[in-house]
């Protein structure tokens, strides 16, 4: 397995590719992680992971400094898994001098949702995902990269971002990876108390709750569904957690559904000091 700490030695490891498969992760890695590498192996002929904590996507107030980084661990469990090159660039290797031009999401996509209650975070993530893009794939005729589905946004985000800028990589979202108890992988679940862990799973039953009584609604689902969103978020504070949504939308574009329309519900909420995400398609 190579380690590559520069663009330029990434590109020199890269140079026999024709085709990367390339799973792009802040590090801390979990076996959601390790499952995305399985499904990018035999897409391409050469199996890239970058391991990059990448600050544009971090409001002041959240855990940038903290966020867990667990090199030596994340780097055995790569080559257990037969990844071929880690791309793990210092800050100052991927951003030489301040990051003056950005990505912006299409406003209708990347300012709901997550995009409102964390300011500028699509910006944060189209930027550094075009960055190691153009580090991974340039020269190359194609290429394919793999997104978990938990970040659900953040898939359509870089789905749109690849469709307007006519890159030429396939975006590969994978089903999101779960504990036994159905709890949705994350690195973040690592900062749970024990007790915050047993309850965290009430995050995705009230999410399915939410999602059986949108099905229900059925023709009504248009004039039902804001009481049914009100009701999912106070069950969640009765029990102790802050949400700042659970909600259902569409499937093709997040906006608010009319019937008929494939589903998805997602939710964000606080236990604790931990925030969650989860999100289901109905």
């Amino acid at each position: 397995m190579i380690i590559a700490r520069s663009i330029d030695e990434l590109r020199q490891a890269l140079s026999p590719s024709q085709r990367p498969a390339f799973v792009p992760t802040m590090g801390n890695l979990h076996d959601g992680h390790i499952q995305l590498v399985a499904r990018a192996k035999p897409l391409g002929d050469c199996t890239v992971v970058s391991i990059f904590v990448n600050r544009l996507q971090f409001l002041p107030h959240e855990d940038f400094d903290s966020y867990p980084r667990t090199w030596e661990a994340d780097c055995a469990k790569l080559q257990a898994a037969g990844c071929d090159v880690v791309f793990a660039p210092r800050e100052t290797d991927l951003y030489p001098e301040p990051q003056t031009f950005k990505v912006h999401a299409d406003p209708a996509l990347g300012d709901i949702l997550e995009g409102a209650f964390r300011p500028g975070f699509f910006t944060g993530v189209s930027t550094v995902v075009m960055k190691l893009f153009t580090a991974v794939f340039a020269g190359k005729v194609q290429g394919v990269a793999v997104f978990g589905k938990k970040d659900y946004q953040q898939l359509m985000v870089i789905r749109q971002m690849v469709r307007q800028f006519a890159l030429p990589i396939e975006v590969l979202g994978v089903e999101t990876c779960r504990a036994e108890d159905g709890l949705a992988l994350s690195s973040r679940n690592g900062y749970l108390s024990e007790p915050e862990r047993n309850q965290a799973l009430q995050l995705s039953m009230a999410l399915r709750e939410l999602g059986r009584d949108a099905l229900a609604a059925a023709e009504a689902l248009t004039r039902h569904l804001p009481a049914l969103e009100a009701k999912a978020m106070e069950g969640l504070r009765q029990s102790g957690w802050q949400p700042d949504y659970l909600t259902v939308r569409r499937r093709s574009d997040l906006q608010a559904p009319q019937a008929g329309d494939a589903l998805v519900v997602l939710g964000a909420a606080k236990l604790g000091a931990t925030r969650l995400i989860d999100n289901f398609e109905i």
